[in-house]
């Protein structure tokens, strides 16, 4: 990983604080994009067996000339694989697609009441224990279902990957994740680009020389989460990168806390068996 990226313990694995997300980056479009995310200095790769990218980020990866050993990559099993059997099948597919004999985290996407998350668990740890990937988490599990997939898992959950951003509060799941060892992963760091209206965003960037994104993104690797930050913008691949050459005072983090609102939800695709946690 590049030596200026701080890098997160999750698990058994360190996990660079920064990396790119390919959600929504179809038909090609990932491979370009990716190339250009490596060549800034990203060496933490997000993408999914649903994203229908997996072969694109795998063409990326190849052609950048990067070393294997410095790269981060995480993928996610679909909740239709998750029976035993299935889940392993699909993991050794997405290998396939991305041209890697293994990935660094496997993912379960979102929960999903059948089969049993201990089945599933079993499943996902039979893959470690096979050198598919070197750790594994969980995707949009709130906190009980967190500490319930912690418990059934022989191996450490290395992170759970969940929508945070400025408008959404995420003090319960934090709070279990940091007493179960567990970090967390942001998607939608930037509320799919509204934090660049925000007013408070807008002001505490000019005080630092950069843009409201810049400093929503300093504000979550503060905290010790990990961003990923997705974009089709090239230029936008450099600046959310460039976040580490100035720091955030205790009052501007706590500024940015306040945004946070009980609607501040975006991807609210949950199965109705869980409920996410009040804050």
């Amino acid at each position: 990983m590049s030596k200026l990226v701080p890098a997160v313990r999750s698990g058994d694995v360190l996990m660079p604080a920064i990396g790119f997300g390919t959600w929504q980056l179809e038909n090609g479009t990932a491979i370009p994009l990716v190339e250009k995310a490596l060549e800034v200095g990203y060496r933490h790769i997000d993408t999914a067996q649903i994203y229908g990218n997996e072969q694109d980020v795998g063409a990326a990866i190849k052609t950048s000339g990067v070393k294997r050993d410095e790269l981060f990559v995480t993928t996610k099993i679909w909740i239709e694989n998750f029976a035993d059997g299935d889940l392993q099948r699909s993991a050794q597919i997405s290998l396939e697609k991305l041209g890697l004999d293994h990935v660094d985290l496997l993912l379960l996407h979102w929960p999903k009441p059948n089969p049993p998350m201990a089945e599933t668990l079993a499943a996902l740890n039979d893959v470690r224990a096979k050198g598919w990937t070197r750790a594994i988490g969980v995707s949009n599990y709130p906190s009980a279902q967190l500490e319930e997939a912690a418990k059934l898992s022989d191996a450490p959950i290395a992170t759970d990957q969940v929508e945070y951003h400025p408008y959404l509060s995420l003090k319960t799941l934090k709070a279990k994740a940091d007493a179960l060892g567990v970090s967390i992963t942001a998607w939608s760091p930037l509320a799919q680009g509204k934090v660049a209206q925000e007013p408070l965003l807008i002001d505490i960037g000019r005080a630092h020389g950069k843009t409201p994104g810049q400093v929503t993104l300093r504000w979550i690797i503060q905290q010790g989460i990990i961003a990923i930050p997705r974009t089709s913008n090239p230029k936008r691949i450099e600046e959310n990168f460039d976040i580490l050459d100035f720091e955030l005072s205790d009052k501007e983090m706590a500024q940015i806390h306040g945004l946070a609102r009980p609607d501040g939800r975006i991807g609210d695709w949950i199965d109705k068996t869980y409920q996410w946690d009040a804050e």
